[in-house]
């Protein structure tokens, strides 16, 4: 597998992951996916508590700089993944009570 770094250290892109898009080193996590979450109004330290315990604040963050650095490309293959409204409703409840227990 080919993996090319990116000017970001904690992204890159990996032949055979995730169709080439950028995802957070040694992980098959799509910075578009870590984007999502963000607009979905959770903050990194909650990405990381709730949701991606496995990542770093800084990976988190490098994520988030990647998107600011290509928010064209990133908000492309977020409409491009982006489940259904109705999906979303749903994982955010999920979300919701799991962190709530």
């Amino acid at each position: 597998m080919t993996v090319t770094k990116t000017e970001h250290p904690h992204i890159v892109r990996a032949e055979g992951v995730c169709g080439g898009e950028p995802v957070i080193a040694g992980t098959r996590i799509p910075v578009w996916l870590i984007i999502g979450w963000v607009k979905d109004g959770y903050s990194p330290e909650e990405i990381r508590k709730e949701i991606y315990p496995q990542l770093t604040l800084a990976q988190i963050y490098d994520a988030l700089s990647y998107y600011h650095d290509h928010p064209e490309e990133i908000d492309r293959a977020l409409a491009q993944n982006s489940p259904p409204d109705e999906e979303i409703e749903r994982r955010r409840a999920r979300w919701r009570s799991r962190s709530s227990s």
